[in-house]
């Protein structure tokens, strides 16, 4: 289709006078794509419609927590009585605790949470908690793997393995980031080599059991229950970062699916049914650290916020019925299958990865295991790939390093038009 761009344009020349960028998060300013970015003003099921009134059928659904699809008619109706009823009150209510009930109910490692307001919010919370439980100060992540903005998860790999890790962002202090180890995802060895030299000042590890940050690329056989062992031996934390994963792939998450229960699990997205949410949760024993129960401090004016309950409670049962994430899995699998064989069919040199409703077209023909492999992509590539579709009337991540999300209101009809889409894109 010819798409009309005026109107996108002039609003994110006007957004640059005011906001840095013009954008309130980096990869909506399309820096690694090119061209401006588009701006919604209108969805509804598996469809955006931009400022242009230009229509795409959606697979970014604000970056994976809209897995029932834009304004789906029992979350909108749940946040019209709840906005009725107030917005919010700084005072405790009864949707909290049906949502953390929820949650519990849900995730067989976590006797307790505590909601907060974003992903940030959790990670961030969540390692100060394994900091105190532990005594210790040193944690482990891993490279690739994003846990949002929170100075010590702003790091990058030193110059070895065993090599402290060191900002990635001015303002975070060369201290905070030496407090922070470095690894490389599906690395053990690397791991278990951190772990003898260093074991005993390990607070935690934290880790996306499936990570979405670096494109998507899953977890190696053996991979999630080594880290479960490493910890165990040496008397640390395992955190899975689940923000994405949590209620994506399955109803409660990755540790659901793997079998392996972390100490501590973090969440937001899903849980929050599109509105602003998060939320840490764990063993008793560790939750009871948290203030007013224990010590450890942490709180949020807005935690709990009434309308992000009501919009998580009506998501979470609707997910919770029978069959509806085997038929997720059908119109998943449909996508994969078709953009696998418009890959074969036009000879482009691109990898795929996929688990449930989440995917990845990585522009380099070797398979992607780690972080290392996955910035062999071909990024300008991916970026004239990226136009192609939005050209096309598909909208996918404006970045080669993040995921597609499919929800239950894509249909046959929508993957059937996306598939063609692709395979003209990849024929260029």
């Amino acid at each position: 289709m010819t798409r009309k761009t005026e109107r996108s344009e002039a609003l994110f020349a006007d957004a640059r006078r005011y906001i840095p960028g013009g954008v309130n998060s980096p990869v909506r300013a399309f820096g690694a794509v090119g061209g401006n970015p588009v701006y919604v003003a209108w969805a509804a099921g598996a469809r955006i419609r931009d400022a242009d009134n230009n229509q795409y059928i959606d697979y970014v659904g604000s970056w994976g927590p809209l897995i029932l699809g834009h304004a789906p008619p029992r979350v909108v109706t749940a946040l019209r009585e709840a906005a009725g009823r107030g917005t919010s009150f700084g005072a405790p209510t009864e949707a909290e605790t049906t949502l953390a009930r929820m949650l519990v109910e849900a995730l067989p490692s976590v006797d307790m949470v505590r909601l907060v307001n974003s992903g940030t919010e959790a990670t961030m919370s969540a390692l100060r908690l394994a900091r105190a439980y532990t005594g210790r100060n040193k944690i482990i992540k891993f490279e690739g793997c994003y846990h949002g903005h929170a100075d010590a998860l702003l790091v990058k790999a030193g110059s070895g393995a065993l090599t402290l890790g060191v900002p990635t962002s001015p303002g975070v202090p060369a201290d905070t980031a030496q407090s922070t180890i470095v690894a490389g995802y599906n690395d053990l060895e690397g791991v278990e080599s951190i772990f003898r030299e260093q074991g005993e000042e390990i607070a935690a590890i934290i880790v996306e059991p499936v990570a979405g940050n670096m494109g998507l690329v899953l977890p190696t056989p053996g991979f999630l229950e080594g880290l479960r062992e490493l910890t165990d031996r040496y008397g640390s934390l395992l955190i899975f970062d689940e923000v994405i994963t949590g209620f994506r792939l399955t109803y409660g998450g990755a540790q659901n699916l793997f079998g392996v229960m972390p100490d501590l699990t973090c969440l937001g997205k899903i849980i929050g049914g599109g509105l602003p949410v998060g939320a840490y949760g764990g063993k008793r024993e560790i939750m009871e650290m948290i203030a007013p129960a224990g010590p450890v401090y942490q709180a949020g004016t807005l935690s709990g916020n009434p309308l992000a309950m009501a919009a998580g409670i009506t998501t979470l049962s609707v997910l919770a019925r029978p069959g509806v994430y085997t038929e997720l899995e059908r119109i998943s699998t449909l996508l994969a299958e078709g953009i696998a064989d418009a890959a074969k069919r036009t000879g482009a040199p691109v990898s795929f990865n996929r688990i449930g409703s989440m995917m990845c077209t990585f522009f380099t023909p070797d398979p992607v295991v780690d972080f290392k492999s996955a910035v062999k992509s071909d990024t300008e590539q991916y970026g004239k790939f990226f136009h192609r579709l939005l050209d096309e009337g598909i909208y996918i991540a404006p970045a080669q390093f993040e995921a597609m999300f499919v929800s239950t209101a894509h249909s046959e009809e929508d993957i059937e038009v996306t598939v063609e889409a692709i395979e003209r894109a990849l024929t260029g």
